[in-house]
């Protein structure tokens, strides 16, 4: 199973994870098992609250393949590209933004390489993440 987190803070933040689902299902050809919608502080900067929802599903898309494909749908809906910015400590920048997509888990791989790290490094750093995950977990 694949696991994904949505997540939006800026724009129609229902809308926004709305469309991103509907993207995902369409290039994959999938049906999505979706987690509740859980509203939580934007973390690791100041800005609007999130909705943030869990999706998972089968595929057999390449891991890269997959992050191309939902950096091209953050895009799409109206997330500028982007590259992982850090301060003078080496900490992460955090922007808002209307769609966010993150892979938080692909079977059970372990991925480590500049663009791509699987699991997700901050899955343990976002309590609501594991909510999510629970609400879906099969």
């Amino acid at each position: 199973m694949i696991y994904l987190a949505l997540g939006s803070n800026l724009g129609d933040r229902e809308w926004n994870l709305e469309q991103a689902k509907a993207l995902l299902a369409e290039a994959l050809r999938v049906d999505m098992l979706c987690s509740q919608v859980l509203e939580t502080e934007a973390l690791g900067f100041e800005g609007p609250a999130f909705l943030n929802q869990a999706v998972c599903f089968e595929s057999d898309i390449e891991p890269e393949a997959l992050l191309d494909l939902c950096q091209d749908i953050e895009v799409r809906l109206g997330r500028p590209r982007h590259t992982a910015e850090y301060d003078a400590e080496g900490r992460r920048i955090f922007h808002d933004r209307t769609i966010d997509i993150d892979i938080l888990k692909y079977n059970d791989l372990e991925i480590h390489i500049d663009r791509l790290d699987i699991p997700h490094p901050q899955i343990w750093e976002r309590p609501y993440v594991q909510e999510l995950l629970n609400d879906i977990t099969i």
